[in-house]
């Protein structure tokens, strides 16, 4: 039996369009760092080890797709430069890096312990990634949530089949 999803395009597919964007690892070390509250070129650097020019190239990519904004600062006595700040675009990718960031802590994390938590501001709990529906179901397991085709799903043509020989 045919999977149904073949039965759909994939050609205007968000989840590889996004992946696009984010897919290569020292985008989402960026990202991580800014949501840490790492803003500037050099601490990033510093920081992560990215080669400048890598660096230059994912804070280019994040800019160009509106996640991150430059923000203009200058220290005493220095040039100008600037700092990179997430938009609004920027903060809802903030589930994805708490999500994988649990996972990361569920299986990778040293015996010690994961490095990072999350919690809320307000009452110091640990914040966690969730599945939930718009019915108000909450921390759905991943097998109760089934992917169907969207609005802007493209249905695939038919192909012919070959005769058999």
């Amino acid at each position: 039996m045919r999977p149904r999803a073949l039965e759909w395009s994939v050609e205007n597919c968000t989840i590889g369009r996004a992946m696009a964007i984010l897919g290569e690892r020292w985008t989402i070390v960026v990202l991580r760092e800014v949501f840490n509250g790492v803003f500037r070129f050099d601490d990033m650097r510093e920081r992560t080890g990215i080669p400048r020019q890598v660096l230059t190239n994912r804070l280019a990519l994040l800019v160009d797709n509106g996640i991150l904004r430059r923000v203009p600062y200058r220290e005493p006595g220095a040039r100008a430069r600037d700092e990179y700040r997430l938009t609004e675009k920027g903060f809802d990718l903030y589930p994805l890096i708490v999500a994988v960031r649990e996972w990361g802590d569920r299986y990778l994390a040293d015996p010690g312990g994961p490095p990072l938590q999350t919690v809320h501001r307000g009452c110091g709990a640990e914040v966690h990634a969730v599945l939930a529906c718009t019915h108000g179901h909450a921390d759905l397991p991943p097998r109760d949530v089934i992917p169907q085709p969207g609005p802007g799903a493209i249905k695939r043509a038919k192909t012919a089949v070959p005769p058999e020989a």
